[in-house]
């Protein structure tokens, strides 16, 4: 018999009753630090106390109105990441695979409006996550997520990680724009080089095509500037953003310059949720406290502090870590066994992690980590990496 949640999750024996800050307390009585942060969505930590107010505030005034008018909260928000970003323009959503899903029709009604309708193909990059939508699946094009749901949506061709000349060769008059993520998340935590960037900017401009970023999982200052992109100062044309936008709540937002968007008028879009005043009392909240001063340089110096502690665990146990890599608060551990052993290993020692491609352990916590919260997770990674190279 089907059980009523339907089956679409391996099995899950832990829940959590509350969480503070970087930690969660779970039903079993026990407390556990997170640096998975509900898969790089709770960038300021459990229950902070700023987003808790706003959220509270906004609860007792109005939750929902729908876009048939006007949001005050959505116009501050979405002004707010014009002054801050490449932007001129920004959709709000209730998902990142919306958000990708917004960012495709934008491409496509681009060429459109510009008198070239054949134009409709995006390239992307093999290992890509992009969602779990129809659209975002074909997009991805792992056979582990488009099995069993053809025929798969067409538009898309891939290209291997990282390799500029297959890209430029995968260049037609239907390509539309490429699309990829600065740093693969679900992919096994794969920066792009700034260089690869550079070149993927410029080849775009070259044929004309649309730079479309997914950065839902590396953006908002999980690499401790706002987008990952700016790392390789770059400018795109259209960036897919979520996760934690919202710090925790469900809301993701497209943003796109004003040449890409102006095909985008009234009716080519919509969405009943996206953008509501509750939701928008979140992203407010979560942009006050990342656009403040330091936020992004305590990232910077945190992540450099986690990284470095990590590589000397590996340095110590390397048959069990083979490599670090990543940026700021995005690292991820290469596990010579499997990543799915050492994710539960490391939460019976009380760290949770999230696995990824590439028998990757992902560490992702809340940006707002101390230097004592990196030395609890460094001791217990250290701890586990010691009792499995025992028992290997």
């Amino acid at each position: 018999m089907i059980p009523s949640l339907m089956p679409t999750y391996g099995e899950r024996n832990l829940a959590f009753e509350r969480g503070e800050g970087a930690y969660l307390f779970g039903s079993d009585g026990r407390r556990y630090l997170d640096f998975g942060g509900g898969i790089a969505v709770v960038g300021l930590g459990h229950a902070h106390p700023h987003l808790v107010q706003a959220l509270k505030a906004q609860a007792e005034k109005l939750w929902h109105t729908s876009n048939l008018f006007r949001i005050p909260g959505q116009e501050k928000a979405g002004q707010r990441l014009v002054e801050n970003t490449f932007a001129d323009t920004v959709f709000f959503c209730n998902s990142g695979a919306e958000a990708i899903e917004c960012g495709l029709k934008l491409v496509r009604k681009h060429h459109s409006h510009n008198g070239a309708p054949e134009k409709y193909r995006v390239i992307t990059l093999e290992g890509s996550f992009h969602g779990r939508t129809l659209a975002t699946i074909a997009a991805g094009g792992q056979a582990k997520l488009t099995q069993g749901f053809g025929p798969v949506v067409d538009g898309f061709d891939h290209v291997p990680y990282g390799n500029f000349n297959a890209l430029k060769g995968a260049i037609t008059k239907e390509t539309a724009a490429v699309l990829l993520e600065p740093i693969q998340g679900e992919g096994g935590i794969r920066p792009l080089e700034p260089d690869y960037l550079r070149e993927v900017r410029a080849v775009c401009d070259e044929f004309g095509l649309l730079l479309f970023l997914d950065e839902i999982q590396s953006g908002m200052g999980r690499t401790g500037k706002l987008f990952a992109h700016e790392w390789a100062e770059i400018k795109p044309d259209v960036v897919a953003i979520a996760k934690s936008l919202g710090g925790g709540f469900p809301v993701g937002a497209c943003l796109a310059t004003e040449k890409a968007a102006a095909g985008m008028t009234a009716g080519t879009h919509g969405s009943t949720f996206g953008g509501n005043p509750l939701a928008m009392s979140a992203v407010n909240a979560v942009l006050d406290l990342m656009l403040a001063d330091g936020f992004m340089e305590h990232v910077i110096e945190i992540g450099d502090v986690l990284r470095r502690k990590v590589q000397g665990v590996a340095s110590r146990y390397p048959k069990v870590l083979a490599e670090v890599r990543g940026l700021g608060l995005m690292l991820g551990m290469k596990a010579v066994g499997t990543n799915t052993d050492m994710v539960k290993a490391l939460q019976e020692n009380g760290l949770l992690t999230v696995p990824a491609g590439d028998n990757i352990v992902r560490l992702l916590p809340p940006l707002i980590i101390e230097r004592s919260h990196v030395d609890e997770a460094v001791e217990i990674i250290d701890r586990t990496c010691g009792s499995l190279a025992e028992a290997s």
